[in-house]
C-alpha cells in the first residue's frame, strides 16, 4: 500500500469518526431537548416512545457505525503504513510505527508518518529498476 493510499485512508477515517461524533451528539441533544428521556434526578429511567425518539435513535446508531468504521479504517491505515515502512532498508520508521501502535499511540505515530514518513513503495521501485534505466 503506497503512502498516498495510507494518507487518504487515514484522513478519511478521521473525517468519518468526526462525523460520527457529530451525528451521535446531535441525536442525543435533540432527544434530550425534546423530552425523550424520562429523568429522575440525574438518572435516565425510561424513554417516551415516539417517532422523534426512534429517529434520533437511528441517527445515533448511524453515528456509532460511522465511528466504528472510522476506527477500523484507521487500523487498516496503520497496518498499511507498517507494511509500507517494512520495505525500507532503514527500519527506524517501521519500529516507531509498530511500537507506538502496539502501545496504543498509533494515532500519534500515524500523524508523524503522514507529515514526515517515507514511502516504502517508491524506495523498492528504485531498487528493482534494471541497470541503465531511469525512473
Amino acid at each position: 500500500m503506497s503512502k498516498s493510499t495510507v494518507n487518504r485512508l487515514f484522513l478519511g477515517s478521521v473525517i468519518a469518526i468526526a462525523g460520527g461524533v457529530v451525528l451521535l451528539g446531535v441525536g442525543l441533544f435533540i432527544a434530550y431537548v425534546n423530552g425523550t428521556f424520562i429523568m429522575r434526578g440525574p438518572d435516565v429511567v425510561g424513554i417516551h416512545p415516539s417517532a422523534l425518539t426512534w429517529s434520533m435513535a437511528g441517527l445515533a446508531i448511524v453515528g456509532i457505525l460511522a465511528m466504528v468504521g472510522g476506527a477500523f479504517a484507521q487500523f487498516v491505515a496503520w497496518i498499511g503504513a507498517v507494511l509500507n515502512t517494512s520495505r525500507l532498508d532503514d527500519k527506524t520508521w517501521f519500529i516507531v510505527l509498530l511500537v507506538l501502535g502496539l502501545l496504543s499511540f498509533g494515532f500519534v505515530a500515524m500523524l508523524l508518518y503522514l507529515v514526515a514518513g517515507p514511502d516504502g513503495t517508491r524506495e523498492s521501485a528504485r531498487q528493482t529498476l534494471p541497470v541503465g534505466a531511469t525512473a
